[in-house]
């Protein structure tokens, strides 16, 4: 059996962009997770067995970002595999993809789609491009996202042979023009060449494109999945059927 490390973080923010970097990483592995930020969070650790652990801490973020704006690298902390101090990182650039995500099936606004694995990247450009067209179709994209919410932030990290991924939970609100809607997006990260990269996200929302397309209630789970040809293929093919359905 290989062993499993998870752990589960739901903490508050900690995103400072001034310059505690150098002197917080020398001393992370020497101080509790709570130690690194100014204000503690509350955290509860709790040990399941000699190889697996659990962090819980609490965050709640409210981001509005421009579209677009220079693509960013998100790198890792080491440069191969990943480890728990990458997740803060990984949930800065998955926010930042959902954030223009929404801004872009809804206000027609440019995406970045750099920290896409390439078979996921094609498949969420098909993805955005369906829901852009219906909704203009149907002449909805008068009604402009104006900011998206995140809300609490699920982490857990499970060690792999292949370095380690990222599973993120991210709550999301709309807000819109008019009204607003909520749904929540599960993300898989790893580390790819020192970089973090996407490699697998879902919207598992009733009648959202994923629910549709790939089905309902699925656990996300696999980073390897967009390497699967086969399941690459069924997917272009599904959506395929979609694109031509828009009348």
């Amino acid at each position: 059996m290989k062993a499993r490390l998870k752990i589960m973080l739901i903490f508050g923010l900690l995103i400072t962009l001034s310059g505690c970097s150098t002197t917080m990483d020398n001393t992370v592995s020497k101080q509790n997770t709570e130690k690194l930020i100014d204000e503690e969070p509350e955290s509860v650790v709790s040990e399941e067995s000699s190889e697996d652990s659990a962090i819980n801490n609490e965050i709640t973020l409210s981001t509005e970002r421009n579209v677009l704006q220079d693509s960013p690298e998100y790198v890792a902390k080491n440069e191969v595999g990943l480890s728990i101090q990458d997740s803060e990182t990984a949930y800065e650039m998955c926010v930042r993809v959902l954030t223009d995500y929404y801004k872009a099936v809804w206000n027609g606004s440019d995406i970045e789609l750099g920290a896409f694995n390439e078979n996921l990247k094609q498949y969420t450009q098909n993805k955005i491009r369906y829901q852009f067209d219906l909704y203009l179709t149907h002449n909805l994209t008068d009604n402009l996202v104006k900011s998206v919410d995140i809300g609490t932030r699920e982490v857990e990290y499970t060690d792999d042979v292949d370095g380690g991924f990222l599973y993120l939970n991210l709550p999301a609100e709309i807000k819109k023009t008019i009204g607003s809607y909520g749904e929540p997006t599960e993300f898989l990260v790893r580390n790819v060449n020192g970089k973090l990269v996407i490699v697998d996200w879902y919207t598992g929302a009733k009648d959202s494109y994923d629910f549709m397309v790939r089905g309902e209630n699925l656990t996300i789970d696999n980073p390897n999945i967009w390497d699967d040809s086969e399941f690459v293929k069924k997917l272009n093919s599904k959506q395929g059927e979609f694109s031509g359905s828009i009348r």
